[in-house]
């Protein structure tokens, strides 16, 4: 057993995105022991510091979306049921331990694959 969580591919794909979202390592990180919401991220007043171009609200949130069907991240639970914050799955946390410092930026291709993946996810 290699101590993966998941299978290759499904790691393969998240680390892509991971790769290719613009959101930095620090934001990984805080959720990795907050939960925060997609408002909560753009109204940070330390925001600049969690992703490499500004996003509005709804963009986060489609980039938070997106990283819960990858397995990366996950809905928290309160009392009520879910809520609209997110926090670092154990995958996602898997895909951190690979690399030690920033997460290194996807090249031009990789960027386009990656968003042909996320409007046809069977490719």
């Amino acid at each position: 057993m290699d101590g993966s969580l998941t299978d290759p591919r499904s790691l393969a794909r998240a680390a892509s995105a991971l790769r290719c979202l613009p959101l930095r390592r620090a934001f990984y990180e805080r959720v990795a022991v907050e939960a925060i919401s997609s408002g909560g991220l753009c109204d940070h007043p330390e925001r600049g510091r969690y992703w490499f171009r500004p996003l509005t609200p709804q963009r986060a949130e489609d980039h938070l979306i997106w990283l819960i069907r990858l397995g990366v991240l996950r809905r928290e639970v309160d009392g009520q049921g879910l809520t609209e914050r997110v926090r670092l799955t154990p995958m996602g946390r898997q895909l951190l331990g690979e690399w030690p410092g920033e997460l290194p930026r996807a090249g031009l291709g990789e960027r386009l694959l990656h968003g042909l993946r996320r409007r046809r996810p069977r490719l």
